[in-house]
């Protein structure tokens, strides 16, 4: 396959042998966990875990990345559109309240086959944001909820960080897209997510003057109620960050403490993190569970 399903738009030749393009990914799936996660937002961990799919491989390069053993070092284990199927429903027999894949893009392909028949419980597709809309409207029935970041709207940042200058105008068309195909957010009675879209930003350090920008974006851009906004403070200076010192430190309380106050000014529906959170211990371990 001539691969076009990320903005890199890099036509990258994968195939089942090899890996190509800026994700390194062949055309084959690659797993590198599948297991109940009760770290995500309330309405999608629940009471018994989402069904969470960590996938190799990711088309950004953010140079913090606390999963960057499987999005960058391509950690992880084949497997076939039925094994993947497969997965997914030994999930909801544990008791998932949801299949959370997550960094699914560039597995888009297989993906749309995998989920032609719907599963008895929503598809979450939890992404950093960096999508086309072509993508997006191919998996349009396909996808209940859509969990993306949005990370930046510096062009500068993106470019910095995640390699990736165009990264605010791919992910603000991205998520205009997923809101249009799940309209509001719709809760069960249990107070589970079963369809909308929940926006995510990850706190960075020195980053308020970024983080208030994207929650003013987010605020004008959909009427309050209509999505639901994550503010995260878990940032601990993983991957490459020692080379960036701006960034190779700890959230301070006090930068936590004003986007937090920000977000209530704003009255902007949603979460909201600890700062206890900002642990190496939330990061998963990548040992090919349940693959």
């Amino acid at each position: 396959m001539l691969c076009d399903q990320c903005p890199r738009n890099c036509a990258a030749e994968r195939t089942e042998t090899r890996s190509a393009g800026v994700c390194a990914m062949p055309e084959t799936v690659l797993v590198a966990r599948a297991a109940l996660h009760h770290w995500e937002e309330p309405p999608i961990s629940g009471t018994r875990g989402a069904g969470t799919v960590f996938f190799s491989g990711c088309n950004l390069r953010c140079v913090f990345c606390q999963n960057s053993v499987i999005s960058q070092e391509g950690v992880g284990k084949r497997v076939s559109p039925a094994r993947l199927r497969e997965i997914f429903e030994e999930l909801i027999a544990q008791g998932a309240h949801n299949i959370d894949l997550v960094t699914p893009t560039h597995f888009s392909h297989v993906l749309r086959e995998v989920l032609q028949k719907p599963l008895p419980v929503p598809v979450i597709w939890n992404s950093g944001g960096y999508e086309t809309v072509k993508t997006l409207r191919r998996l349009e029935g396909l996808v209940q909820i859509y969990l993306p970041d949005l990370k930046y709207l510096s062009s500068e940042k993106a470019g910095r960080y995640s390699s990736a200058k165009d990264y605010p105008q791919a992910a603000t068309a991205a998520i205009r897209e997923m809101v249009r195909q799940t309209g509001p957010c719709v809760l069960d009675g249990e107070g589970i997510l079963q369809r909308g879209v929940i926006i995510r930003h990850l706190l960075l350090p020195g980053g308020l003057t970024e983080a208030k920008a994207v929650m003013d974006w987010v605020a004008e851009e959909f009427p309050r109620g209509e999505v639901l906004f994550s503010l995260m403070s878990q940032y601990v200076p993983l991957g490459r960050a020692a080379e960036y010192p701006e960034i190779d430190r700890p959230l301070r309380k006090s930068e936590i403490r004003n986007a937090q106050a920000y977000m209530a000014a704003l009255e902007l529906p949603g979460f909201t993190q600890d700062p206890d959170s900002a642990s190496e211990g939330y990061v998963p371990s990548f040992d090919l569970t349940g693959v």
